[in-house]
């Protein structure tokens, strides 16, 4: 049993960063209906999270519009529990169908929709029409930035790039089926979290760092299984290179040691994590105010002016 001491530590850190409680519910396509799934949003609303991820086409085949049954269900439970949902169908849109992942706000209005840029083979053979998402937008929550990929999205790396181009913290992938260490190059690649939710009856959440950290599915021997799997992460967590970061990293620590926490070192890839130790500070704001370079900027930076030294180089080297 919980003690008063442990409950009011757990609170304290409820508080600390930019934490996001995420819930992602896993099952079969079409397997739930929309009662069922709503009466389970419902009970983890009330219980407070700030997002529900249901994964892609939960529905089945048939397209909806966004101002039909499936997005209005989910959005008046969002309203009803100020929470963002994402509920991924196949939007109708004219004569033609989108596999979409809509996001819902904590006011249960449309935030964003993104549509898969690489549907599966398959998808294509689909009625009506199957259109291509040209986009990949990533949203500004109140929690922090938020982006979304859809399954055989993983295959493609420019889909994951331009996530990082755009800032993504937190990316949200809907899938049919798992994907596993696919998923974990590109939390890798770009250092943002990624939360799954599949058909397959499993959740993986991966953290900025690359490293897996839940990895749960369905108890039920049954394909008609559901899985509910909660985290916390702190958006505000900021992961850095060692390379022209070292010496601001030990001032910032010397003089700011009680607000901020060296808590994790990785030596060969020569990275680290810096996090808040309190509420109300913003470990990733005062590593900035301390001139420390976050590893994603570094490597955009890195790339673009050792092109234009390699560019360079080339020229001179060019007897014509």
């Amino acid at each position: 049993m919980d003690t008063l001491l442990d409950i009011e530590a757990a609170a304290l850190l409820a508080t600390i960063g930019r934490p996001v409680r995420v819930v992602s519910l896993s099952f079969r396509i079409g397997s739930k209906s929309l009662e069922e799934v709503a009466a389970v949003v419902d009970r983890e609303g009330a219980a407070g999270c700030d997002l529900v991820v249901l994964p892609e086409t939960w529905t089945g085949p048939a397209p909806e519009g966004v101002n039909e049954r499936t997005v209005a269900t989910l959005a008046a439970l969002a309203r009803a529990h100020s929470a963002y949902a994402l509920c991924p169908i196949y939007r109708r849109e004219g004569a033609h169908c989108l596999n979409s992942a809509i996001l819902i706000d904590r006011r249960g209005e449309i935030a964003c929709v993104y549509d898969k840029v690489f549907p599966y083979w398959s998808e294509f053979k689909q009625m009506p029409t199957l259109q291509i998402g040209r986009d990949v937008p990533v949203y500004q929550a109140d929690f922090g930035r938020i982006g979304m990929a859809i399954c055989f999205d993983v295959n493609f790396p420019c889909v994951w790039q331009q996530l990082a181009d755009r800032h993504a913290e937190l990316v949200l992938w809907p899938s049919a089926y798992s994907a596993g260490s696919s998923l974990q190059a590109h939390a890798l690649n770009h250092h943002f979290a990624i939360v799954t939710a599949t058909s397959t009856g499993d959740c993986q959440v991966y953290d900025i760092t690359g490293e897996r950290i839940l990895d749960e599915r369905s108890s039920s021997s049954s394909s008609e299984g559901l899985n509910i799997s909660r985290i916390t992460l702190d958006l505000d967590r900021g992961i850095y290179h060692e390379n022209f970061n070292l010496a601001k990293r030990e001032r910032l620590l010397r003089e700011r040691g009680e607000d901020v926490l060296l808590e994790r070192c990785l030596p060969r890839e020569e990275w680290f994590v810096l996090k808040s130790r309190r509420p109300g500070v913003s470990a990733r704001a005062l590593a900035r105010e301390y001139g420390l370079e976050e590893l994603r900027d570094y490597l955009s930076r890195s790339r673009r002016e050792i092109d234009r030294m390699r560019g360079a180089a080339l020229a001179a080297g060019d007897p014509g």
